[in-house]
C-alpha cells in the first residue's frame, strides 16, 4: 500500500515541478512596466468583495472620487465596479475567481479591492483557493507592499513581501500521502527572489533610505530560505551606499517590539508566509490590521487592498456599517502614488494620521456607539479640504 501511495505521490509532485519550471521560463521572458503617464485613460477598477468588503470599499472610492473629481470629469480617469468575487459566487462556480470576473478585472490597469472570504475546515463553503492568492498568481502581482507609519514613535517601515512563491502559492496543492502523512510544498525561485529584492532595493535608493534587512529562517530552511537569502546579499552588491543586513523570522517579530530596535528598521524583504505574519504585527503599532493597506505590484497589474479579512460576523451581527475602512483608503493612497498622483497621496495618508491617530476626534470601535466607516471617510474629506493640511499635520510631529 505504502509503494502505491508514494507513487501517486510522486506523481503528484513531478506535476507541480513541471508548473513551476514553466512559471519559471514565464519569468524569464520578462515584461516591461506600464507607464501610466503614457496612457490617456486610466481605468480603475473597484472590487468590493464579501463581508465588510463592499461597505470599506464604498468609503474607499468615494475618497477617491472627491480626489480625483478633475480627471474623472475629463475622461483621463475611470472607475469600473466589478461585481462577483463573493464567496457565494465562487462556491456556486467551484472557483477561487470566476472567469467573468477575472476578465473585467484584466480590462482595468489598476484595482482597489476588498477583502475576500477564503474558506477553511468547518466552514459551510468549498475547499477553494484563496482568491488573493489566485488573482496575484493570475496578474503577476509579485510584489506585496505594506507601509506601517506610527509618526509620534518614530516608526517609519515599509515590507516587501514576495507575493507569488513560498508556501502560499503551492497551499491548495499538498497531498495528503496516506492516512498519517500529510506534506505541504514551498517553492524560492532565483527570479522570484531577484524581482522582490532589486525592487526593494530600488525603493531605497529613490527614497534616500540607508538600510534594507531580509527576513528568513535560513539558518533551519536551508534550501529555500537559504536561496531568498544569499540573493538578497548579492544585489545587495550593486548599492553600496545602502546598508543590508538579516534576521531570522522568529527574533524578527521579537525586535519589533522592542522600542530600542524596532526604529532603525527602514526597509525590509520577506518571503511570503512571513511577510503575512510580521506585517500584521506591524500593523498593531499603527491601530491594528483595520488601519493597514497593502499594494500588490506587478509589471503589467497592480492591485491595492486592505491586510485584514472579510469579518462576516460583523454582517451577520449587523455591524457591517461600523467597520474600519481606514485600510482601503490606505490603500487608495498607495494607488494614488503608484499611478504617479504624488501629492495627493500624501495629502491623503498625512489626513489618515491626523483622523485615526493624531486627533482621532471620531473612534471606530467596529460596534454601535462608535463611529461609521462613513462618519470617518466624511472626517477623511473634511481635513482633506483643510489649506494648512500640512502645518497642521507637522504641528503634530
Amino acid at each position: 500500500m505504502n509503494n502505491e501511495a508514494i507513487e501517486k505521490a510522486k506523481e503528484h509532485f513531478g506535476n507541480i515541478l513541471e508548473k513551476q519550471l514553466q512559471r519559471v521560463e514565464n519569468m524569464k521572458k520578462g515584461e516591461e512596466w506600464i507607464d501610466y503617464k503614457s496612457l490617456d485613460k486610466i481605468i480603475i477598477g473597484i472590487v468590493g468583495g464579501d463581508g465588510i468588503g463592499p461597505y470599506i470599499a464604498k468609503e474607499a472610492q468615494s475618497i477617491l472620487e472627491f480626489l480625483l473629481k478633475e480627471e474623472l470629469e475629463n475622461g483621463k480617469i475611470e472607475f469600473k465596479v466589478i461585481e462577483g468575487l463573493t464567496i457565494e459566487n465562487r462556491a456556486a462556480q467551484m472557483k477561487a475567481i470566476p472567469d467573468d470576473v477575472l476578465e473585467e478585472i484584466k480590462k482595468c490597469h489598476v484595482v482597489l479591492k476588498g477583502p475576500t472570504t477564503t474558506p477553511r475546515k468547518g466552514d459551510p463553503w468549498p475547499n477553494i483557493e484563496s482568491a488573493n492568492v489566485a488573482m496575484r498568481k493570475a496578474l503577476d502581482l509579485f510584489a506585496n507592499i505594506r507601509p506601517i507609519k506610527v509618526p509620534k514613535e518614530d516608526v517609519d517601515w515599509i515590507f516587501f513581501r514576495e507575493n507569488t512563491e513560498d508556501t502560499y502559492v503551492l497551499g491548495s496543492e499538498g497531498i495528503n500521502v496516506t492516512d498519517d502523512l500529510a506534506i505541504d510544498f514551498k517553492v524560492i525561485t532565483t527570479q522570484g527572489t531577484d524581482r522582490i529584492a532589486r525592487l526593494a532595493f530600488e525603493y531605497a535608493k529613490k527614497n534616500g533610505i540607508n538600510r534594507v534587512t531580509i527576513v528568513t529562517k535560513a539558518n533551519v530552511v536551508k534550501t529555500t530560505d537559504g536561496k531568498f537569502l544569499k540573493i538578497g546579499y548579492d544585489i545587495a552588491k550593486e548599492y553600496p551606499e545602502i546598508q543590508c543586513d538579516d534576521w531570522y523570522i522568529d527574533i524578527m517579530t521579537a525586535k519589533l517590539i522592542d522600542p530600542k530596535r524596532r526604529t532603525g528598521f527602514k526597509v525590509v524583504i520577506l518571503p511570503n508566509l512571513y511577510g503575512d505574519i510580521l506585517t500584521d504585527e506591524a500593523a498593531e503599532f499603527q491601530g491594528g490590521v483595520g488601519t493597514a493597506g497593502s499594494a500588490n505590484i506587478g509589471k503589467r497589474y497592480s492591485m491595492f487592498e486592505a491586510i485584514h479579512g472579510s469579518a462576516p460576523r460583523m454582517v451577520k451581527e449587523g455591524r457591517a456599517q461600523y467597520a474600519d475602512p481606514s485600510s482601503m483608503i490606505r490603500a487608495g493612497a498607495m494607488l494614488l502614488r503608484h499611478i504617479g498622483l504624488e501629492e495627493r497621496a500624501r495629502n491623503l495618508e498625512m489626513a489618515l494620521d491626523i483622523c485615526g491617530q493624531l486627533e482621532k476626534k471620531l473612534s471606530i470601535t467596529g460596534r454601535p456607539g462608535g463611529a461609521t466607516g462613513k462618519e470617518l471617510s466624511d472626517y477623511i474629506m473634511d481635513t482633506l479640504k483643510d489649506p494648512e493640511l500640512e502645518k497642521r499635520w507637522q504641528s503634530y510631529q
